[in-house]
């Protein structure tokens, strides 16, 4: 039997699937719970580590503007996922969309793509509160052995733990999710506001001169071309260090810093009012976080020459060089702070795809069973966290950090071009929020994420081809034949509940 692999499946049909009573979630979040998920995630350790790093060595004090642009990308993304989560109110985010404009293969391919954005993101950022978490144990003398913590150790057991803790949270239903999230982002705002406020008073105005320090060519091609930018091994042409070229290059690298707000989506079906709190969640987490990233780089060039920002902890070490070493576990309890709710909003991401994916038969369909009294779909939410854990526990995922940031931007790419393939295609879909200047913002928006994209590394672009080939492999193995698109299966709730 032939199957048509590029059926698209109707926004009626993915609404009505979130009727069912098997796979029906508590709609119990408001547009500040988004909001506040938004900021949750944002705001990690990008804001504590990456504002030095990129200032030292790619763009100087101008690091505010590498922020504001790739701000200005991730905007252009955020409108164009708030209008498609505002008319397509279900689980899922661009796996959802894509499957209601571009067809069920790029569908597939997209949730596929997901998993490196969620779970390996989810993944490394708990490797990442591990380290943070020994770093504050052993300010107070009292550290854990390399081996058991940190990201060289051979059984991370912190990473595990937040793993699978979060895991509990998430299963105990998504209100509670944004209580414990609520009270986690304001620690870390509160910590944030705090190195604003006090590094303020010591910026001096001779550390923003040069502002956009003079181009520097690039340094002789010593890690070859694996390690070298897409662009630079297509096009031959290395932009180098500082000058324009610079602030360009350490806005796809501060990208990384955004990573997130596209989650929010992930939450439309379990929202009370999608069509109106879904856009001001996605754009507003995403504006909060953009000043607040302008506000601390500003302040951490102010506060120490770029050229003598640490390489490790430049924020702190900023504070150290002025006579406030205190400072540095302030920042390690923020980002400790930060990371926490990071881990369970990726993984509460990453269990709402794979909840959409099998509800579509795409994967296995036992798997999109919601908890009866908590309204969680809880055995994809305890496989996400397994595989997280193990993950986070036993795999060194430095070398694979940045396949979280392509596979952000491809789906940012699909997102953008889909709102204007669904404008052209179902004209007469209601949407309370639309994308102005359609089809040049989409088209822009796609045109930035490519160009982030190519900016990344030539071995990260043949990791990427090498996991959508394994993706591809499993559709054609397992969904293709089996999804309820290809089988013409629609259960009514009778027969639903009769199987189950």
């Amino acid at each position: 039997m032939a199957v048509n692999t590029r059926r698209v499946k109707s926004v009626e049909d993915s609404i009505r699937d979130t009727d069912e009573p098997e796979h029906r979630l508590k709609k119990n979040l408001s547009g500040l719970d988004l909001t506040v998920f938004g900021v949750g995630v944002i705001i990690g350790t990008g804001i504590f580590v990456l504002t030095g790093i990129v200032a030292r060595d790619q763009a100087g004090p101008a690091v505010a503007i590498s922020f504001v642009i790739a701000g200005v990308v991730c905007g252009l993304a955020a409108i164009c996922y708030a209008e498609f989560a505002s008319t397509v109110p279900v689980a899922g985010s661009a796996y959802t969309f894509s499957y209601a404009t571009f067809g069920e293969f790029i569908a597939w391919i997209i949730g596929w793509d997901l998993v490196l954005e969620l779970a390996l993101g989810a993944a490394t950022v708990a490797v990442g509160w591990s380290g943070y978490l020994n770093q504050l144990l052993d300010d107070i003398g009292t550290p854990l052995p390399t081996s058991i913590a940190g990201e060289t150790a051979t059984v991370n057991i912190p990473a595990i733990v937040i793993a699978l803790v979060m895991t509990g949270v998430l299963i105990l239903g998504i209100k509670l999710s944004s209580r414990v999230t609520a009270i986690i982002v304001a620690i870390k705002l509160v910590v944030v506001l705090l190195v604003i406020v006090v590094g303020f008073f010591y910026t001096k105005a001779e550390n923003y001169t040069p502002f956009v320090p003079p181009a520097q060519p690039a340094a002789a091609g010593e890690e070859g071309w694996l390690h070298t930018p897409l662009i630079s091994v297509l096009t031959g042409f290395s932009p180098g260090t500082f000058g324009w070229g610079g602030v360009l290059a350490g806005a796809a690298i501060v990208f990384f810093a955004f990573i997130g707000f596209d989650i929010v989506a992930t939450a439309a079906e379990e929202t009370r009012n999608p069509k109106r709190d879904m856009p001001r969640g996605i754009i507003g987490s995403l504006a909060i976080c953009t000043l607040l990233y302008v506000a601390v780089s500003l302040v951490v060039v102010g506060m120490q020459n770029y050229t003598e920002l640490s390489a490790t902890a430049p924020l702190a070490g900023a504070f150290s060089a002025n006579g406030m070493p205190i400072f540095s576990s302030i920042i390690s309890l923020g980002a400790l702070a930060g990371l926490t709710s990071v881990v369970m909003i990726l993984m509460l991401g990453q269990s709402r795809v794979l909840f959409a994916m099998s509800r579509d038969h795409l994967l296995p369909p036992g798997l999109a069973k919601v908890h009866p009294r908590y309204g969680t779909p809880y055995r994809i939410t305890i496989a996400t966290g397994v595989v997280v854990a193990l993950l986070a526990g036993f795999v060194p995922l430095t070398a694979l950090a940045e396949l979280v940031n392509i596979g952000t931007l491809f789906a940012f790419f699909l997102v953008s071009i889909g709102v204007w393939v669904l404008r052209r295609t179902r004209p007469d879909l209601h949407r309370t929020f639309r994308v102005p200047l359609v089809p040049v913002l989409p088209i822009v928006s796609a045109l930035a994420s490519l160009w982030l994209m190519s900016n990344l590394p030539t071995d990260t672009w043949l990791r990427f081809l090498v996991w959508m080939a394994l993706g591809i492999g499993m559709y054609y193995v397992y969904g293709r034949r089996r999804s309820r698109m290809a089988t013409g299966e629609r259960l009514s709730a009778a027969e639903n509940i009769a199987r189950h």
